[in-house]
């Protein structure tokens, strides 16, 4: 079964969501799952650069301590998926279009989900700025790529553009928020949901071959 998942690497939420697919795809051990992970930004007008934390956090939230009240709740839900989020350590916020390119030719290499999991813990946990070019090809090495090659190709801005088409392609498809999951290329849900609504949707759409037969 093709699953698709919209998200981008600076969302906790999507962190969350993708702990709780893979509860439940656990539950589901004789079944095969294709999964991918496809572009957003939720700051598209963000330099390329990057930005400092506490101005992010102020333009956004109107400051660090109403972003703490908001992110309360975020860190609750991560703490029952076993994420120990660290907004606090968090120093820049990024453009997550660098990062993007690196996922989609993580794709070819067969670690996309494996650099996903990576990205998200060295923002959220380890406070490490994934804009840098550096920290990004680091990050694709330790998962098996040619992060000289990553290097030279984010520098070169190798693919942005595709990343932008992608990223707009979603919005056009009325996503307007992440994670966003697609199943099969036939139904979406929105939001980190619950293990058991995700399994519902596995389950429905793995009974309509029989029903079809049936009929």
């Amino acid at each position: 079964m093709r699953i698709e998942i919209v998200s981008d690497v600076i969302c906790p939420w999507c962190f969350i969501g993708k702990r709780r697919l893979e509860q439940a795809l656990a539950q589901r051990p004789d079944m095969e799952f294709e999964i991918g992970w496809r572009p957003f930004q939720l700051n598209p007008d963000m330099p390329r650069e990057g930005a400092d934390r506490k101005s992010y956090l102020e333009a956004k939230f109107g400051g660090p301590a109403r972003a703490k009240e908001i992110y309360a709740r975020v860190s609750a839900e991560g703490a029952k998926e076993g994420i120990a989020f660290n907004f606090d350590g968090i120093k820049r916020t990024p453009n997550t279009l660098a990062a993007h390119s690196v996922l989609r030719w993580a794709l070819t290499t067969g670690v996309q989900s494996e650099l996903k999991e990576r990205l998200f813990n060295l923002y959220f946990i380890e406070g490490h700025d994934i804009g840098d070019h550096q920290v990004l090809a680091d990050a694709a090495a330790a998962e098996g790529m040619d992060g000289a090659l990553v290097k030279t190709l984010l520098d070169e801005g190798r693919d942005a553009d595709v990343i932008q088409d992608e990223d707009r392609m979603a919005r056009e498809l009325g996503i307007t928020g992440v994670p966003f999951f697609i199943f099969e290329r036939k139904y979406g849900v929105s939001g980190a949901q619950t293990p058991d609504v995700l399994l519902d949707v596995i389950d429905k759409i793995s009974a309509e071959p029989a029903q079809a037969i049936e009929a």
